[in-house]
């Protein structure tokens, strides 16, 4: 699966897993040294907002932060629109507000 990149963050894994009610979508990643736990969190509830949760086939979308690492668990209805999030990610709104904490 497409990994998601941005600037500020170093991604360490994108997995999807199927289940019988659709797929979890887990996503782990370092912040990077500049970015806090509390500057990230509006920036992580904003791609929530703005994007995530708009799109087909979104359930739910639980994020957290430990032992330095950020960690996202979405639920998808299906492996086809789990991709599509994960593939229209470049264009999301909140990730440009990433890029303007740079």
């Amino acid at each position: 699966m497409k990994a998601l990149l941005t600037t500020a963050f170093m991604l360490l894994g994108s997995a999807a897993m199927a289940q019988d009610n659709g797929v979890i979508e887990i996503i782990t990643m370092n912040l990077a040294e500049c970015v806090t736990a509390e500057a990230f969190a509006p920036i992580d509830k904003a791609m929530e907002d703005e994007h995530v949760s708009k799109q087909p086939g979104f359930i739910s979308r639980q994020s957290a932060f430990s032992d330095g690492k950020w960690a996202v668990v979405v639920n998808w209805k299906s492996p086809e629109e789990a991709q599509a999030s994960m593939d229209s990610f470049a264009s999301a709104p909140g990730r440009r507000n990433i890029h303007e904490h740079d």
